[in-house]
């Protein structure tokens, strides 16, 4: 194990076995089934917003930064009387998912001006790559060390570069796609070229190399609820490789991870489409101030405000708090006061969500 050495990417052994390559036809399925469903929600930011939030909390989660969905959607009104550093700390990992967003969809790349950006917004600072050596990765039971990642700077910025061109060129290795961001991760991970926020920024590189392939248009495929569920599996196989060289079983439980979240995503945009029509029907026929915006807003923000309602529909502060107030009163939304200003709850999405 100590004399083991990351190698420059594309590796040399043909990583698709028998067992992978029959592995990858659900997992494509699944995506592209996924990829579908999600096009049908008529507003995209309903799922870059609601599935975000949820990945952020669960990317953070790993590592060890707790907070529940009411403090991390109370988060999300920005009132001055509400202050979780958990929460802020997730606000910044949705904010770097955005970013990242952005920037792949604008270019059609990931470079290491973009992870380096990534990075920043996660842990809001700019240190750039480790500079300094002696950052090693502990078992956090027992503190033992388990695997030191290269040292210096001039190695991590050789070893940051070749996996950028790995990223962005695909003649380089005609891997399938899913086979390749398992790589992609790995090896991201083991240059740990960060002091702080690899693991988070790792995740981000998932979804936006997905995006930047063309097997999903949205950010909302997301592993971390797999990665918590398996998550000494995870670690388990991320190191087998290093010892063992076993990447089969670190790319098929990846692979897994692809299909089972897909999946599980599906039923879960299904049941939001659901109910947003439940929703649109009880407005349309209910209220004269029905509009398809008003109805984005009540999705987009499980716990809205009057100040959403004002920028997302254009109306005053009297009429955005008369709307709100009315389908407060009509048990449509759940009204709630923090410190001297109201928010409002979407209370079946808001369960649709935490319930997953």
């Amino acid at each position: 194990m100590n004399n083991w050495k990351l190698s420059n990417l594309p590796l040399t052994t043909d990583l698709e076995t028998k067992k992978i390559l029959k592995s990858l036809p659900s997992a494509h399925a699944a995506l592209a089934e996924l990829k579908g469903v999600a096009s049908t929600i008529p507003n995209q930011n309903i799922l870059i917003n609601t599935l975000g939030i949820q990945e952020a909390k669960d990317s953070s989660a790993i590592e060890n930064i707790i907070t529940t969905h009411d403090d991390l959607y109370k988060s999300v009104l920005q009132f001055e009387s509400f202050d979780s550093f958990s929460a802020k700390e997730v606000q910044n990992y949705i904010e770097a998912l955005k970013t990242g967003y952005t920037i792949t969809i604008e270019s059609g790349l990931i470079t290491n001006k973009t992870i380096l950006k990534i990075q920043e917004v996660v842990e809001q600072n700019s240190a750039g790559f480790r500079k300094l050596p002696r950052t090693t990765i502990k078992n956090t039971t027992t503190v033992e060390i388990i695997y030191t990642p290269p040292q210096e700077h001039s190695e991590i910025i050789r070893l940051m570069t070749n996996l950028e061109k790995y990223i962005n060129e695909p003649e380089i290795c005609e891997f399938d796609y899913l086979v390749k961001m398992a790589i992609i991760h790995f090896q991201f991970e083991s240059i740990h070229p960060f002091y702080d926020g690899n693991g988070r920024t790792g995740r981000i590189i998932n979804i936006l190399y997905l995006i930047m392939v063309g097997l999903q248009n949205l950010p909302i495929l997301y592993l971390s609820s797999y990665i918590i569920k398996n998550k000494s599996d995870y670690y388990r196989l991320l190191q087998k490789v290093r010892t063992e060289n076993s990447w089969e079983e670190w790319i098929l439980f990846l692979i897994r991870g692809i299909e089972e979240t897909s999946k599980e995503t599906i039923k879960l945009i299904v049941e939001i489409r659901k109910l947003m029509q439940e929703y649109k029907l009880l407005l349309r026929n209910s209220y004269k101030f029905y509009s398809q915006e008003l109805l984005n807003n009540l999705f987009k923000h499980p716990y809205t405000k009057i100040e959403f309602i004002v920028k997302d529909l254009g109306v005053s502060r009297i009429t955005a708090a008369n709307y709100l107030n009315k389908l407060a009163d009509d048990n449509l939304l759940t009204k709630k006061k923090l410190g001297t200003g109201n928010y409002y709850i979407n209370e079946p999405l808001f369960k649709l969500l935490t319930n997953r």
